[in-house]
């Protein structure tokens, strides 16, 4: 291993979902000013393409493909298509999500736990099952999946979401306990609270930000760039022996 070179991501191939805003967003970009050729993807394929051309302008490598990750047939023509033009994939980055219901957990109906469930968790899975074929095909890979501290936690109000990312926690164990004999690592990233539209919900509503901040020990939500570094070292050879994990990055929410 090249210690002085561990995030070179050069000739990579990398596909991120929900890359259009946020978190995804970050990641793509970071992703890219190391290297790797970024399959920029979401469900609204002119907003990814948005991502793209501000990657490709500062000098980077993309591309843009729209995928519902809810929807198990626009899974399969995604990797219908990295596999045509491709022939390979080396990092997959599971960050679409969905968060539809925000209240009582004993008010769920079924059309939001549905949505969550199919998005959030079946998602994910069939997401990961496409994504390492391709990977053991060429010799491994890295799978990285953002779940998040309510799955640790559950967040109030927040329960089918929580109960999802739990299962995604979950997942990451079994698919790198499963996955490892083919070179892939499996981890996960937990965000805290981040400035983000998805997080819109919580982070512009001032009671539920001071609540939240009583429990964070840096007294602040995050950035969406601040998961970006993260997510670049389980992509890369910074973390050849890690998998399996779940690293926290919450401003000490977990430990305040």
């Amino acid at each position: 291993m090249n210690t002085g070179n561990l995030f070179d991501l050069t000739g990579k191939v990398a596909l991120v979902t929900g890359a259009s805003r946020g978190i995804g967003e970050s990641v793509a970009k970071v992703l890219a000013q190391y290297g790797a050729h970024v399959i920029v993807s979401s469900r609204k394929i002119d907003a990814c393409q948005a991502v793209v051309d501000q990657i490709v302008a500062d000098g980077g490598s993309a591309q843009a493909i729209a995928c519902h990750i809810g929807e198990l047939e626009q899974i399969d023509s995604i990797f219908a298509a990295i596999t045509k033009q491709h022939g390979k994939l080396d990092i997959l980055v599971n960050n679409a999500a969905a968060n539809p219901y925000f209240g009582h957990i004993i008010d769920t109906d079924l059309t939001a736990f549905q949505k969550t469930v199919d998005v959030n968790i079946r998602g994910y899975f069939f997401m990961s099952t496409n994504g390492a074929k391709l990977m053991k095909a060429s010799g491994g890979g890295s799978i990285i999946n953002v779940a998040s501290v309510n799955g640790v936690i559950p967040g109030d109000y927040q329960g089918i979401y929580s109960v999802t990312k739990a299962a995604v926690i979950s997942m990451t164990q079994a698919f790198a306990k499963e996955c490892a004999q083919f070179n892939i690592r499996v981890n996960a990233l937990l965000p805290g609270g981040t400035d983000t539209k998805f997080a819109s919900a919580l982070v512009d509503n001032p009671a539920i930000l001071k609540q939240m901040m009583h429990h964070v020990p840096m007294k602040r939500v995050a950035q969406p760039d601040e998961m970006a570094g993260t997510v670049l070292y389980l992509a890369s050879n910074a973390s050849s022996y890690t998998t399996g994990t779940a690293i926290n990055v919450d401003g000490g929410y977990l430990i305040g």
